[in-house]
């Protein structure tokens, strides 16, 4: 059994790592559930520097292998806003349920609506060097909000490849179309590659 920290305090996205390891001999970790409790100051200008920072701030407390991604919504006609501020505009709007129409608005007067989520995983304590995987889900955002699934921006953004709104699509159709499973999917291939799964 290949025993993985995720750097994260977010539920869904800890049962979202959980689904997606499913089929393989993985067990994750929160670090709730290993008595972890660290709120690294994400304040790089990537998200590949967001993702090391936090990776690197659980890595201080344990020898297991830790992955941390950091994601966003990059809105083209809105230079690629919020993008790596993604939570931080949904917080000062009181959450997603509120900033989703935000974004919306901000976008009523282009007829660009094109997105595209963005998602780094760094990988540390297997080698030396942190290993990084980005995975990149085009689509566009909508006019109004659908369905009740998902979490976050997923209401607002219908996905070109998947071909409907992630608010409305299964959890299995999500899971093979986003950014942050297209990003796993290396990091499986990776795990593979090197017999650790």
């Amino acid at each position: 059994m290949f025993n993985l920290l995720v750097a994260s305090n977010n539920p869904h996205k800890i049962h979202e790592y959980q689904e997606m390891f499913s089929g393989y001999e993985v067990k994750v970790h929160s670090p709730k559930e290993l008595g972890i409790n660290v709120n690294p100051d994400e304040n790089g200008e990537t998200y590949e520097a967001n993702s090391l920072i936090k990776a690197k701030a659980l890595a201080e407390f344990t020898k297991m292998p830790v992955i941390a991604d950091d994601s966003g919504l990059n809105v083209v006609a809105l230079d690629n806003f919020p993008g790596i501020h993604s939570s931080r505009f949904a917080d000062s709007c009181g959450g997603n349920k509120y900033a989703n129409p935000k974004l919306i608005e901000k976008l009523r007067g282009f007829s660009d609506k094109s997105a595209f989520f963005t998602c780094v995983i760094t990988l540390l304590n297997v080698e030396k060097n942190p290993v990084v995987f980005k995975g990149i889900c085009p689509g566009k955002i909508l006019d109004k909000p659908e369905g009740k699934g998902g979490f976050g921006y997923d209401p607002i953004f219908y996905s070109e490849e998947a071909k409907q709104c992630f608010g409305t699509a299964p959890e299995e159709i999500k899971n093979k179309y986003s950014h942050r499973a297209k990003a796993m999917e290396q990091l499986i291939n990776y795990l593979k590659k090197k017999s650790l799964i």
